[in-house]
């Protein structure tokens, strides 16, 4: 249990370092200790958590697929190319959840945060990895319970306050080579209990999961309580079998678009 307190603090120095800068710092102090940090972070391997796509990539059928063309002087209609104008650019036609995506409040909520709402603090927090995979030579589509929660807990420590918890299941190695597989239904995701579990008696801070669905089944519970109760969660998230199950921590970007109820998102882990 003590290498497991350690690995809590280590995840948590890049998440802490500016809060405590804030704290009665002087600005010369502030600026060597985020130097410092800084210096920390850069000397740590990263592990991007996040999909490529395009317009063949899995999508959810009620969507539909996401459509790339050049885009076009709207007075002329001709495409824009360097050798004519020097630059060219991409007209994109898609669903916000798309690829790994960001699922904020609203997207399920008549009054919850839109995803340029949510607070930049909760952008950055200490990664756990429980994994799912042990169970699923028996169960393909197993449901990670709160039994399994516990298991995980006594051998690598409590889930921490404030942590973003992601579930391993590998299905994310079917992405680009077997994009149908990836589509399965049903397929190994969160139990409900789980995930009421990690926010109500673990205060995580958000979720995520490799496959484009929270649920194990159609009822939709576990996506619908995260996003009522003013959580986030990452869909569709990659590599987690690169990252330890504790002492990483995670950085989740999305563009910062006015009302919006979902978007690609970039999430990236930096190991200890």
């Amino acid at each position: 249990m003590m290498s497991a307190s350690i690995g809590v603090r280590s995840a948590t120095l890049c998440c802490s370092v500016l809060c405590a800068l804030a704290i009665g710092a002087t600005p010369a102090s502030a600026r060597s200790d985020l130097a410092r940090a800084y210096r920390v972070i850069a000397s740590k391997t990263f592990v991007d958590l996040t999909h490529s796509f395009g317009p063949q990539t899995p999508v959810w059928a009620g969507f539909g697929q996401a459509k790339f063309s050049p885009a076009a002087d709207p007075k002329t209609h001709e495409p824009y190319t360097i050798p004519k104008d020097g630059f060219r650019t991409t007209y994109y036609e898609m669903v916000g959840q798309y690829g790994t995506h960001v699922d904020p409040p609203a997207h399920f909520a008549e009054n919850g945060i839109t995803m340029d709402q949510i607070p930049l603090k909760q952008m950055i927090l200490p990664l756990v990895v429980l994994d799912d995979t042990p169970f699923l030579a028996d169960d393909p589509n197993h449901a990670f319970s709160v039994a399994d929660l516990h298991a995980w807990e006594k051998k690598h420590g409590r889930v921490p306050k404030g942590a973003f918890a992601a579930l391993r299941t590998d299905m994310y190695k079917d992405w680009d080579t077997n994009p149908e597989r990836f589509k399965r239904s049903p397929f190994p995701a969160w139990a409900f209990e789980t995930i009421k579990y990690l926010y109500e008696r673990r205060g995580v801070t958000a979720t995520g999961h490799e496959a484009m669905d929270t649920d194990t089944t159609d009822k939709m519970d576990s996506e619908t309580y995260i996003l009522q109760h003013g959580h986030y969660q990452i869909e569709v998230m990659a590599n987690l079998d690169k990252v330890p199950q504790t002492g990483a921590v995670i950085v989740v970007t999305w563009p910062k678009v006015e009302k919006g109820l979902g978007f690609p998102a970039r999430a990236f882990a930096i190991l200890p």
